[in-house]
């Protein structure tokens, strides 16, 4: 009989760290799964401060995820725009923009996405 394992992680030391300006997004990997946390400051637009780098407008990455503290959009290509709040659990298709709303800092939790997001990604 294999002995049972438990494996503990924190985001104080993931396993990777994306920086851009205005925030960034800690990524741990963990039974199979990489979980990602976002954490962006008053200010952080994502078409901005992240998709610039790479010529994009749009976010093409998959997201399900909780909003911890803080208040995001997320604003889809075809303008629906809703605004997230901490305890609300999103799913976020393919194809949007998303920035801060007030001037509280906004942080989530991200359980699909984690691994594509803040790279360069091709519109699907």
């Amino acid at each position: 009989m294999a002995p049972l394992e438990v494996i503990l992680k924190r985001f104080e030391t993931p396993d990777e760290i994306r920086i851009f300006e205005k925030g960034r997004f800690e990524v741990v990997r963990l039974g199979g799964m990489s979980i990602g946390r976002a954490t962006y400051e008053p200010g952080w637009k994502w078409s901005e401060h992240v998709g610039k780098a790479s010529g994009q407008t749009s976010c093409y990455v998959e997201h399900v995820g909780m909003v911890v503290s803080g208040q995001a959009t997320a604003a889809m290509d075809d303008g629906n725009v809703i605004v997230m709040k901490p305890g609300d659990l999103f799913y976020i298709a393919p194809g949007h923009d998303s920035w801060v709303v007030g001037d509280e800092p906004y942080v989530s939790l991200h359980f699909l996405g984690a691994d594509s997001y803040a790279q360069k990604q091709e519109p699907k």
